[in-house]
């Protein structure tokens, strides 16, 4: 009896080069594969125009929910409720990841939308403490710990969406628009406060304006809503749930997840650290850093880090497709170098109340971030396979995300208070930096190759030809993990 290539339950497809035919190799759909990145990136855009809006709002916030003559103190408080909702981040992940692994990606992508829609829109309608008191700051946290136990799910999902779907050779390209969607979602909530800000004033952005950016939630979370309902589940999930279904349902659980792969697991959190370290500095600790460290003009310094994301969003799409010619390990271990370099210069440049000069420190940290979120969507899901990807990915992305990322504004704000040592978050970004140069350094690259436990995917018939007889590597690991 021929021996099935999905007969370890735990790993999903695993077949050496000699063992392949035509049948192995999937032909991906254009159209569905286009539809599909569009609404993976639609949703993290939404995602990530909550934060932006949180992140460039806080001042404001601060004197709504949490009223107090020291604006240092105020703005403290509300970056500890936006750092407290991470911590449920990982309860999500394990909720939703293996949802998503047993029952499929697109179910538990439209079910994390609806989720995450419903607590950005609660938090337009809270009133404010003037009007209800500690009811206020409660309500806030609660709507909050809704948001994030969602996004748990979000990320690690959306990511393993867009891996699935996309060609070998085009995976990087493909990832690299989920982070577009990031961008294009902070530049829009940063866009919409700067101009209520702009338009309105602080009385008014103090009485009313505040809540006009979550209250759109709602519109886009049934546009969102609506492109995910309409798409097909992943090549690579159909093809192991129907090979799941012969073995009477036999998965991996918990138990092998942490034996047979916890080395994968912590690398899968040191690449998030550095990753998500420099993306919440950057796009969610620095408005409030200039304004309130520096004593910054807060339009002024949010213009500046508007302008630096839109031009980040096609340096993002270029650093997906030269992940695809020069592999992940360059992007991610040069991006890494640079902040290991730059960190203080640009910190020191961002201090120097020159627009220009500031202005050129933000830049620098944007192209190396850029490098980051060009090249982490198409390296993060091939650190695992099939069966146990999305559980593997929501949980070590949001632990690390919980730990080092969602608290960066609120440390940064903290050391700098206390220290009134401007340099503290460079040197935080220093120390990311060197734990992403040795994790990645541990990592095999994975440019062009099939993801673990699925089988090639092509973008044509040429294409499966020519695999076949190329010779070219079908599986990154020579042989599968074991359980110890």
């Amino acid at each position: 009896m021929k021996k099935s290539p999905f007969s370890h339950p735990h790993l999903g497809w695993f077949k050496h080069r000699r063992q392949l035919d035509r049948r192995d190799i999937t032909v991906v759909d254009s159209d569905m594969l286009k539809r599909a990145v569009g609404a993976a990136a639609l949703g993290n855009a939404m995602e990530w125009f909550d934060f932006g809006v949180y992140g460039y709002i806080a001042v404001t916030l601060g004197k709504v929910f949490f009223p107090t003559t020291d604006a240092s103190t105020s703005l403290i408080a509300t970056l500890a409720t936006f750092a407290i909702a991470f911590l449920i981040r990982p309860i999500g992940g394990a909720f939703f990841g293996p949802l998503g692994d047993r029952y499929g990606r697109q179910r538990v992508l439209a079910a994390t939308m609806i989720a995450m829609a419903l607590g950005t829109f609660a938090i337009g309608l809270i009133p404010s403490y003037a009007s209800i008191g500690i009811w206020a700051p409660i309500a806030l946290l609660t709507a909050r710990l809704v948001q994030g136990f969602s996004t748990g799910g979000e990320y690690g999902g959306a990511a393993t969406f867009i891996a699935e779907y996309s060609t070998d050779r085009r995976r990087g390209l493909m990832g690299s628009w989920l982070e577009f969607g990031t961008l294009a979602g902070y530049v829009a909530g940063a866009g919409l406060v700067t101009l209520l800000q702009v338009g309105l004033g602080e009385q008014t952005m103090l009485a009313w304006g505040w809540r006009v950016p979550f209250l759109l939630a709602a519109p886009l979370g049934l546009l969102g809503l609506y492109a995910r309902t309409r798409l097909e589940e992943t090549p690579s999930f159909k093809a192991y749930a129907l090979e799941a279904e012969k073995r009477e349902h036999a998965r991996p659980g918990w138990r092998y997840l942490f034996t047979a792969h916890w080395r994968q697991l912590a690398k899968c959190v040191g690449l998030v650290l550095v990753f998500n370290v420099t993306d919440y500095m950057l796009l969610a600790y620095i408005p409030s850093y200039m304004t309130v460290s520096l004593g910054y003009a807060e339009s002024k310094g949010l213009i500046l880090v508007i302008v630096v994301m839109i031009l980040m969003m096609p340096l993002n799409i270029a650093g997906g497709f030269l992940s695809d010619r020069i592999g992940r390990r360059p992007m991610i271990l040069g991006a890494s170098a640079a902040l290991l370099l730059l960190s203080i210069p640009c910190f020191h440049l961002i201090q120097s109340h020159s627009d220009g000069l500031i202005f050129m420190g933000l830049m620098l940290l944007g192209i190396a971030l850029a490098g980051f979120t060009s090249s982490m969507p198409s390296t993060l899901p091939a650190l695992f396979y099939t069966p146990i990807r999305y559980t593997a990915l929501s949980v070590a992305f949001n632990l690390s995300v919980s730990l080092f990322g969602g608290t960066t504004p609120l440390l940064m704000a903290w050391l700098v208070k206390k220290t009134t040592y401007l340099d503290t978050p460079a040197w935080y970004l220093m120390g990311a930096a060197f734990v992403g140069i040795v994790t990645m350094l541990t990592v095999r690259e994975t440019a062009g190759m099939p993801l673990r436990g699925s089988p090639p995917a092509v973008g044509s018939a040429e294409e499966a030809k020519d695999l076949l007889q190329s010779g070219a590597a079908i599986t990154v690991d020579p042989v599968p993990p074991a359980a110890t």
